[in-house]
């Protein structure tokens, strides 16, 4: 009798032969000797390429029947045929119980034409030997993730994982992404890493999994990569001449994210001016105003100072 657990199973020797008290017993994997005990119950992380039998000790050659049941997938991308095999010794003609979900769909032979989609899952057993099935196959079952966690600052390391819950082995991984608004691009394996991640590479992000029963694609993340401000500038209007009484308005710009929250303006060999706004504004201008003017822009990520420019006022 095989028993599943979650991530193990156990095997039970049972025999109907008259024993002495406390036989031992013996246990094959693949056909060489793995265990002998007093105990009949066999526990191991089992392979679905493995195959198990049992003996009593001295009787070594009256052991079991192998247990191995296994589903083989063939076929195109439409459709898949699976087939359900087994070494265990049977009778002529046996019938296969193919299940769906783990819904009994049919009695036949040991051949099950399906057309997988991404939530079915489908093992086999012998009529007779139900407990006995196979483990079930499917598609991928494909997520993502991306280490570390939280917010994404320009210069880090970033790796974005794919990963699948899948019974078959996995035959490919694809990312797929798509950075700034241009057109999806591929690259392929289970990984990526981000040495030093770039603020070019903000954009949309999945993976693809696929293996003999089909692909499955994981959630859409959206990275979005933070950095300080950088290109500060400071910009004059009107341009050209300033003319004293006139009014004249400094403008400073910086690229960052998030934005800019704070903006400090200075004049050279002077005092920071009051305001913290991304304007500043110079009313009746005069003489004394004149001189070099630059900003300092500021975020949670970091600061830039701009170049000075040069306000020349005409009397």
């Amino acid at each position: 009798m095989w028993t599943r657990g979650e991530y193990w199973k156990t095997l039970t020797c049972i025999t109907t032969c008259t024993l002495t008290d406390n036989p031992t017993y013996i246990w094959y994997k693949n056909g060489h000797k793995v265990k002998e005990d007093t105990s009949s119950l066999y526990s191991d992380s089992f392979s679905d390429a493995d195959s198990y039998s049992c003996a009593v000790k001295n009787h070594e050659d009256h052991h079991s029947p192998a247990v191995c049941l296994q589903v083989k997938v063939t076929g195109g991308h439409q459709d898949k045929t699976l087939t359900c095999i087994t070494t265990c010794t049977l009778t002529d003609n046996p019938t296969y119980i193919w299940y769906k979900n783990g819904q009994v769909v049919t009695e036949k032979t040991s051949l099950y034409s399906v057309y997988p989609n991404a939530v079915d899952s489908y093992f086999c057993a012998v009529k007779g030997h139900e407990d006995l099935h196979s483990p079930a196959v499917y598609k991928p079952k494909t997520s993502v993730s991306v280490s570390p966690s939280g917010e994404i600052v320009e210069g880090s390391s970033v790796t974005l994982t794919c990963s699948s819950d899948a019974n078959l082995p996995v035959q490919s991984y694809t990312w797929w992404y798509k950075k700034n608004g241009g057109d999806y691009q591929s690259m392929t394996g289970p990984q990526h890493v981000f040495s030093q991640i770039q603020s070019s590479d903000t954009g949309e992000y999945y993976c693809q999994a696929q293996n003999e029963m089909g692909t499955d694609r994981s959630r859409t993340i959206n990275m979005d990569v933070k950095y300080g401000p950088r290109n500060t500038s400071v910009s004059v209007s009107p341009s050209g001449e300033i003319v004293e009484d006139s009014s004249v308005t400094l403008t400073c710009s910086s690229d960052a994210n998030p934005p800019v929250d704070k903006y400090t303006w200075y004049k050279k060999n002077g005092a920071s001016l009051t305001g913290s706004e991304n304007t500043f504004l110079i009313t009746n201008i005069n003489s004394e105003d004149s001189g070099e003017y630059y900003c300092e822009a500021e975020s949670i990520y970091g600061s830039l100072n701009s170049s000075s420019v040069s306000v020349d006022v005409q009397c």
